[in-house]
């Protein structure tokens, strides 16, 4: 693990928790002025480009997928990726101040018991760089994979309300930012035989599908429903998911042994803290949204109605 590997990566993480609220911010000016949640991206995309919040999410998205590539150019899927996890803390931060709202103690305890044991997961595993490409078959087996995951995922969502629609698609869109990522690493692991070596290989333009589908995927899992739904399972989804692409496509692998104790205590920590932000108030409460205060005599502020 390398301080610049470290420091692109959590720039990256910044930089993607940043375009989230950004473009849950223009998703719900969109909604508030009758653009209906239940509008897709396409139908809604020329309204919401006429947002300067959401294009401002979408440069994040462009620099958070730059500063990958370099943490990718220099690390291994598996621990790049989840370092991504603190995406989580950064959203908080940074869409306290967007929407004007603070999230309650419950909330930030969830989301910090999520972040800490995927952290701690990380540090006892331990992963291990693998190969720089992969084999031509283990694309098979890691790419038919995901996208028959990924399918499943959308047909679950599409009768699932609110929250639940909103986490379903925020877990598909993460299969494919992982896949993305793998692809990626593809990609720049052929820059040793040179730039063409790179742009003529099969792994630069499916980069840029995988990852225009895990892009609608996204805008529809911030129209669904609020952040605390879909940013979990959109981090921790894309975390997980590396370390499995990483083991089945790089053969970068992850410590065992007397290490899974703490293994086991980081999943714990990740259960637990899905439980407690499926409760938290901030969830009903709409922390996200231009809504009123969660609750009788709470102390989070009510935001303004966010201009364009």
């Amino acid at each position: 693990m390398t301080a610049v590997t470290v420091l692109l990566a959590l720039l990256a993480a910044l930089a993607n928790a940043s375009a989230s609220v950004l473009q849950r911010r223009a998703a719900v000016q969109e909604t508030d002025q009758g653009g209906g949640p239940g509008l897709s991206i396409l139908r809604r995309l020329p309204q919401l480009l006429r947002r300067r919040s959401w294009l401002a999410g979408a440069g994040m998205l462009l620099l958070s997928s730059l500063l990958q590539a370099g943490a990718l150019a220099t690390g291994s899927l598996s621990l790049v990726q989840p370092l991504l996890a603190a995406e989580l803390l950064f959203t908080l931060a940074v869409g306290s101040v967007v929407f004007r709202r603070r999230p309650d103690a419950r909330t930030w305890l969830a989301f910090v018991a999520l972040a800490g044991g995927l952290a701690l997961f990380l540090l006892a595993a331990a992963p291990t760089a693998g190969r720089d490409i992969a084999r031509p078959g283990a694309w098979l087996l890691g790419g038919g994979g995901v996208l028959g995951a990924v399918v499943l995922l959308w047909l679950a969502a599409r009768p699932a309300p609110g929250a639940s629609r909103a986490t379903l698609l925020g877990l598909a869109s993460a299969l494919c930012f992982a896949t993305t990522a793998a692809l990626l690493k593809e990609a720049v692991g052929r820059l040793a035989d040179g730039p063409a070596a790179m742009f003529g290989h099969w792994s630069l333009y499916a980069t840029g599908a995988a990852g225009l589908v895990a892009f609608v995927l996204l805008q529809g899992a911030l129209a669904a429903g609020p952040l605390t739904a879909s940013q979990p399972a959109l981090t921790l989804g894309d975390a997980l998911g590396s370390v499995v692409l990483g083991w089945v496509l790089f053969a970068e692998t992850i410590h065992l042994g007397l290490r899974m104790l703490p293994e086991a205590v980081g999943v714990a920590l990740i259960g637990a803290g899905s439980i407690g932000l499926a409760h938290a108030p901030s969830v009903g409460g709409q922390w996200d949204t231009g809504g009123p205060a969660s609750s009788p005599g709470s102390t989070t502020a009510v935001p303004r109605t966010p201009r364009r």
